[in-house]
Formats: C-alpha cells, structure tokens, sequence
C-alpha cells in the first residue's frame, strides 16, 4: 500500500474508530480490539462506507507466554475495491473467549476451529467448535510455546497385544548429544 493510501486509511480508521488502539506496521495498519468491541468493528470494516473490506484473508491464533493476556488472534482484511489491507488484533487471557466472527465472514468458521485446536483459543458462538487437525482425545494444543517439542505421547509397537499403542513419552532417552551419532564415530571438533 502506498504511503498515501496508508495516510487516508489511518485517517479515516482514526475518525471512525476513536476509542481504538491504532497502530503502523510495515506498509500495514492494525487495530487492537477488545473481545466485546469484535463483531461491531469487523461489521463497521465490512460495511461501513470508505472501508469496503470484503474479504477475511486470513486469521491465526498466536501465543505469547510472558504476556499478561497471553493469546492473540489476528485477523487480516482485504478491500479489493480499493486496495486496502489491515490487521485487527484482539488480546485474552486463556479463561476469555473470542466472539466468533462467522456472522460476519462465514470463511472465519475452519480458521476458528483451527485456532482453537492448535493454540486452544476458545470462540463464543461458534457453531461447531471442535478440533480440526489433532485428534479429538489429543490433550493440549501443538503450537503454543510450552507445547514440548517431542510431544507428550508416543505410538510404538507392542509384540504382547500386536498392536499399535499409545505410551507417555520418555524424555530420558530424546535428549541426544550433536557432537555423538548413533552407531558412528563423533564430528570432528576443531
């Protein structure tokens, strides 16, 4: 977006939205939200006149562990018919759920779902909030920061039942030196 593309949106989101925190990024603009201020801001960019953001490109959850309200769902917008883009943001705590957006972009319905099952953002008034990628009985959400890297379970092959079965990981024998490989001499060290 050009500089004075950039300058007009501000205007305009400064006017409209003033209880808002607006903020430049990199040839971008982004609005911080609060949860109970979602659905009316993302309605007013919808179909408020100047803006014209037709199109919810994409949403992702995002954690941030050292935060006072650690989860973030950020939310990118597009006005094709004038060539706008912005960011709105919305910050909360693991007990505070996020108002679904699919009244207002129906698209917001596998994204939500799938920030819910990888970050364990919750949405009220979703429709059908389950998990999308994991598998239902997964316990806890992959992408957030304390997630541990191995996982917490692991699949093995057990001879006495001739099965696949599920067993809690052992971390005592993940933790591999760099400088030893398996069955082979260790790097060279200079």
């Amino acid at each position: 977006m050009t500089p004075e593309k950039l300058e007009n949106l501000a205007g305009l989101v400064a006017e409209k939205f003033p209880n808002l925190t607006v903020e430049r990024e990199i040839e971008a603009l982004v609005l911080r939200v609060e949860p109970e201020q979602l659905i009316e801001t993302m309605t007013q960019l919808r179909d408020g006149a100047g803006f014209d953001f037709t199109m919810m490109i994409d949403l992702a959850g995002v954690h941030y562990p050292d935060r006072e309200k650690p989860l973030e769902v950020v939310y990118q917008l597009l006005s094709v018919k004038k060539n706008h883009r912005i960011r709105v943001k919305v910050s909360v705590d693991e007990d505070t759920p996020v108002p679904s957006i699919i009244p207002v972009w129906s698209c917001a319905d596998w994204w939500e779902r799938e920030a819910y099952d990888l970050v364990g953002i919750r949405f009220s008034g979703h429709p059908d909030l389950r998990r999308l990628l994991n598998e239902y009985d997964f316990d806890g959400h992959p992408l957030r920061k304390d997630f541990p890297l191995s996982g917490r379970i692991e699949m093995k092959y057990d001879e006495k039942s001739g099965r696949v079965v599920r067993v809690p990981l052992d971390t005592s024998r993940t933790k591999l030196d760099p400088f030893k490989r398996p069955g082979r001499e260790p790097y060279a060290q200079s």
